[in-house]
């Protein structure tokens, strides 16, 4: 039998999903715009707001400045604010290039847009009859590597958090599949990823996420950070090749190289890699040496290191027994 809702909790429900709604309108509006205009339009648009956020906003601007110094430290304000103001105007354009790129790339226009330096490797990685395991971190423009996956007839499994609003994710979730991909959510599919595993199929994955207390904790970009064990757990285990892959911007809106960081293939892994820890140790240091190198592509807006709690220190349990 179901409990009764009451009065207030009705109202705070309609009320959510009002509000829900209004921000959807409001994002499809923004992305109807988008598509109207020139790539030229979106690059100036870009430039704009990116000087807004940085320089008048200062939107988060602590949180960027601790980031940069404690991963690239030495160098001076005037490159941190440059680094700062390139970020957002990637940021920006990335999202104006989402907005469009169903409109302007398919599966015969794609060499417009991007290039693939290393074909050979691509080429070993997709005709092996094994599994594959993508990571890519939050470098470059990573949604748009997921769909070109799908335009090159290598359609992946991609694993995400369900966002809080529903008619939001229902929209991002059907642009991501809209070439091919297919998206997992993050809590409750491991059977759907061992069988998509089983039957050597490829998962993308976004490697530097945190993965909170229980994570396994390695050095990133010179400081402690929690990551997921999965993701080398998938390799280890199912003996799919790992393959670190950005898809980096090399001039203007839409142009784009393809990337590979290192491949990590289980039938040849050296002994420090035939673990979790040491497996992911190496995807997050091949993702560190895309972010130094190309540090106004990566996201340093985002909460990536987070300290450990003390709840399982000595001094933390004498407080508990104080109180």
């Amino acid at each position: 039998m179901s409990l009764p809702v009451s009065p207030a909790s009705r109202a705070q429900a309609i009320v959510k999903v009002a509000v829900d709604y209004g921000v959807y309108l409001l994002v499809r509006v923004i992305f109807c715009i988008i598509q109207t205009i020139p790539l030229s339009w979106c690059n100036n648009l870009a430039s704009g707001l990116a000087i807004a956020l940085n320089d008048w906003v200062k939107f988060r601007r602590s949180l960027i400045l601790e980031n940069l110094t404690h991963s690239l430290p030495g160098l001076t304000d005037a490159q941190y604010h440059r680094i700062s103001y390139e970020m957002w105007r990637h940021l920006i354009l990335m999202g104006c290039e989402i907005a469009q790129a169903p409109r302007l790339i398919h599966d015969s226009n794609w060499r417009s847009y991007f290039s693939i330096p290393d074909r050979r490797t691509l080429a070993t990685i997709f005709l092996d009859p094994r599994p594959v395991v993508l990571v890519a971190g939050h470098f470059g423009n990573f949604e748009l590597g997921g769909y070109l996956c799908g335009l090159l007839g290598a359609p992946t499994y991609t694993v995400a958090r369900t966002l809080d609003n529903p008619f939001l994710h229902r929209f991002i979730t059907d642009f991501r599949q809209r070439s091919g991909q297919y998206i997992l959510p993050k809590d409750g599919s491991s059977d759907l990823i061992e069988a998509a595993l089983a039957q050597g199929d490829t998962m993308t994955l976004l490697g530097d996420q945190y993965a909170g207390e229980k994570g396994i904790w390695i050095d990133f970009l010179g400081r402690p950070a929690s990551c997921h064990k999965a993701l080398a757990l998938f390799t280890l285990s199912s003996g799919a090749p790992m393959l670190v892959v950005a898809s980096r911007r090399t001039s203007g809106p839409l142009q784009f190289s393809v990337d590979f960081g290192g491949v990590a293939d289980p039938n040849h892994l050296p002994e420090e890699l035939q673990s979790v820890r040491g497996l992911t140790q190496w995807y997050n240091e091949k993702i560190a040496e895309q972010a130094r190198e190309f540090p106004g592509q990566y996201w340093w807006v985002h909460r990536r290191w987070k300290p450990k709690s003390n709840r399982n220190s000595p001094a933390r349990a004498r407080e508990v027994r104080a109180a």
